[in-house]
């Protein structure tokens, strides 16, 4: 048998009774995982158990497969705007705007005013009323001046009979709404799995601050793009319906001092809890080189300093912290930026025990020009969203 040992947080595990389903379930699994998943499994045996979960079954919530429960899509859209309506509940009014330019455009919602017809502007945004008007003004002006130009040629004694002048629209007469400039977004969300993560709720306060923020892009902006990029001892791009399931890497070393060289073909054989923030960028960077967005953005959700980079074909696990590590990894942050990517760090500071950690978080947001937030991990998702959908580009501090 098999035992994993996480703190003590001073509340009793949930049984199933204590579930609440579905709304318990949710917490449940976004707090275990796919042991939750297992220990769902083995409450099955479980004749009253077994009711609740046949009616999760019928509605779709779960599915199994092999003997195993799995979550369906629909369970993963249900935990995605449950989460999006929790944060959007305590979100400030005016944070809750889409991400607008700053210049007028075409393709957004209509603003006060209008401008001339420019060639290839929509005409469902002509402003018929404005247009009329520029076009009978100028036809007035150009009878005017024809009958002044003609009266001196004008035949004496014979009157001119009164005409209804002909209406034609130039080019010149055509105006169109002012609308708001929308941009596409594309946004590669950086999280970090590393063991520490384990502490203070600050996965689980991560999972629901990125599945809020996939739902709201789902929902209101359908041509952003979103990829989830986890990084530990290594880094991968990971599926977006498994977010919920994710967990921390376990830590297994307890070592004062790791000095460790691993190739990187070899890399999933190692101690997977240090933090590998340099490999996530490399990542970040190939994926948005693949994306059309016009505006491209990559989120770093962590909670403490690099012990890990990669150099060659190899890794380096390394505590306690070592420059070599802050190094590299500021040189990729640099490197990302200066392609036109913004580079949002969002520092999770429950605990201050390890003031470098801020010092390199400053360091990061000074030489990318991007954002740095240091919160509390409950206050991760309104800093998450508030980047988000204003684009601010001002440095702030929540805590």
């Amino acid at each position: 048998m098999r035992n994993r040992y996480f703190e003590f947080n001073g509340k009793p595990f949930p049984f199933q009774n204590d579930l609440g389903f579905p709304e318990g379930l949710i917490d449940f699994i976004l707090t275990y995982g796919d042991e939750a998943l297992e220990a769902l499994r083995r409450a099955a045996a479980d004749p009253e158990q077994a009711q609740s979960l046949q009616e999760l079954l019928d509605q779709g919530i779960l599915e199994k497969v092999k003997g195993r429960f799995r979550l369906t899509p629909r369970a993963v859209n249900m935990m995605q705007r449950r989460a999006l309506m929790e944060i959007f509940a305590h979100l400030p009014r005016g944070s809750r705007d889409s991400h607008a330019a700053k210049e007028p455009g075409g393709i957004g919602e209509r603003i006060e005013g209008t401008r001339p017809y420019e060639f290839g502007d929509p005409l469902s945004e002509l402003d018929s009323h404005t247009t009329l008007r520029n076009a009978l003004r100028r036809t007035e002006a150009e009878n005017r001046a024809t009958d002044a130009g003609s009266s001196g040629l004008r035949p004496a004694g014979r009157q001119i009979s009164p005409s209804t002048p002909r209406l034609r629209l130039s080019q010149s007469d055509l105006e169109i709404h002012q609308t708001e400039a929308r941009s596409s977004c594309s946004t590669v969300l950086l999280l970090d799995m590393s063991g520490s993560m384990q502490r203070y709720n600050r996965f689980f306060n991560a999972k629901k601050c990125a599945m809020a923020l996939i739902a709201l892009i789902r929902q209101r902006f359908p041509l952003d793009t979103i990829d989830l990029v986890g990084f530990y001892s290594g880094a991968e791009q990971l599926d977006i319906d498994r977010l919920p399931l994710l967990m921390p890497k376990s830590v297994t070393l307890f070592d004062p001092q790791v000095r460790m060289r691993v190739p990187l073909k070899k890399i999933a054989e190692a101690p997977q809890h240090f933090t590998n923030l340099h490999l996530g960028l490399l990542k970040a960077e190939r994926i948005l080189s693949r994306r059309a967005g016009d505006t491209k953005m990559v989120f770093i959700i962590t909670d403490g300093q690099p012990t890990a980079h990669v150099a060659g074909d190899y890794v380096h696990l390394i505590w306690p912290p070592h420059h070599s590590s802050h190094n590299t990894t500021l040189q990729a942050a640099l490197r990302v930026s200066q392609t036109g990517v913004r580079v949002c760090t969002f520092a999770l500071a429950d605990d201050y025990w390890d003031m470098d950690w801020l010092g390199f978080v400053e360091q990061l947001g000074r030489i990318t020009r991007g954002v740095t937030f240091q919160c509390a991990s409950g206050d991760l998702a309104n800093c998450v969203m508030e980047s988000y959908l204003s684009g601010r580009r001002k440095r702030a501090f929540l805590g």
